[in-house]
């Protein structure tokens, strides 16, 4: 029997079950990262039917550590290269379980660049993580076995030395390679390039800032649970120039939203003006995400009383009394309802900063606006 009888004789391959019950997990994206459709294996191995998970983001089926991969890694590499191969990802079942699994992505765009869809590819990686972890163990066991009892104060130089240097290798490993993306994005910014390009370098320069803020949350937060806190470089100097920076910053990755800003200082104000910056960063980043896309966010900052007084209002649907018990807690990202949703560190960090000037942040939250007001003591 020839092979073209042979391919007469065979029966025709079912594509819709190929789909539904390949070895693999298949799901699609659409561009604000939900779920359209999912096959019946990856559905049945996180224990959720697939008509539950339509709708949902990726983002919502992992662990913490896996939301700050997504943030920081996944979500990035995807929109500037259009696929990534073999990124490793922890699921969480529908019984609180961890599914390991090895992810491949790509893009679908049509002819004019926009992208239509995202389609992920996933296999269950738990035997390779378990050999992974046990050649980790094994290599612990046998410098274990070779360590002595260490005395209070080794353990705590020790503890010390860990924590500065998983800080350093944070800032180093996370900062260097983000600093060399945003000096090439502005080297071309100032070339002449097309229209789309001009898009991409805008989207890359917006990820940058964006990126940056997180490394700050996640640098800050590492140090806070390490021992470190946040630390203070108080001085007395002129805090306006620095706040209308980060607002044109926030402008610049937020072009299509209008921003009024009221500022008046009386002199200069004795405060670490970064820390400040960084929490007027979170506030005003916070209610740009959440705010109603058709109103403005406005900001206010001003000297009154011998205190410092800053608030940060926009429209939109109010906070819930659940939330609002929860807002400043860490990792806690609030409602659903927008595709930009962060880690859930910048109240909590900008908390910490207001905490470590002498001051409080408040929230009010009606169906006219939210409004989030900074005070503090001027010494």
């Amino acid at each position: 029997m020839t092979g073209a009888d042979m391919q007469v004789a065979m029966p025709a391959e079912d594509l819709e079950d190929l789909y539904e019950n390949a070895p693999c997990g298949y799901l699609s994206l659409q561009p604000d990262g939900r779920i359209v459709k999912v096959n019946r294996t990856l559905s049945t191995w996180i224990g959720i039917p697939a008509e539950q998970l339509l709708g949902k983001r990726l983002h919502d089926l992992l662990n913490t550590s896996g939301r700050i991969f997504y943030e920081t890694h996944f979500a990035p590499l995807l929109r500037m290269q259009g696929f990534f191969n073999e990124v490793a990802l922890d699921l969480v079942a529908a019984d609180g379980r961890k599914l390991p699994v090895l992810a491949n992505a790509v893009e679908r765009r049509a002819e004019d660049g926009a992208l239509l869809f995202t389609r992920v590819t996933m296999f269950q990686a738990a035997e390779r993580r378990r050999y992974e972890r046990e050649l980790v163990d094994a290599r612990t066991a046998a410098d274990a076995a070779g360590a002595t009892i260490k005395s209070k104060l080794a353990f705590e130089q020790q503890t010390a030395e860990l924590r500065e240097e998983f800080i350093a290798v944070l800032g180093h490993d996370l900062r260097n390679p983000l600093a060399s993306i945003a000096a090439a994005a502005r080297i071309l910014r100032k070339e002449k390039q097309t229209d789309r390009a001009i898009k991409v370098l805008d989207l890359m320069q917006g990820s940058v800032v964006r990126m940056s803020a997180l490394i700050d949350n996640v640098l800050d937060f590492a140090r806070g649970r390490l021992g470190g806190g946040i630390s203070l470089e108080r001085r007395a100097e002129h805090l306006e120039p620095l706040l209308r920076q980060v607002i044109e910053e926030l402008r610049f990755s937020h072009p299509d939203r209008a921003i009024e800003v009221t500022i008046a200082f009386d002199g200069p104000i004795n405060c670490d003006s970064g820390r400040i910056g960084q929490l007027v960063s979170n506030l005003l980043g916070n209610a740009l995400t959440h705010g109603a896309p058709d109103e403005p966010v406005r900001f206010s900052a001003a000297t009154v009383d011998g205190r410092l007084e800053l608030w940060i209002a926009n429209g939109g649907a109010p906070i819930s009394s659940d939330a609002m018990t929860r807002l400043f807690q860490p990792f806690f990202t609030g409602e659903a309802g927008t595709n930009q949703r962060g880690l859930g560190l910048g109240l909590h960090i900008a908390s910490e900063i207001a905490r470590a000037h002498g001051g409080t942040i408040t929230v009010s939250s009606d169906d006219k606006e939210t409004c989030f007001t900074f005070v503090m003591p001027l010494d």
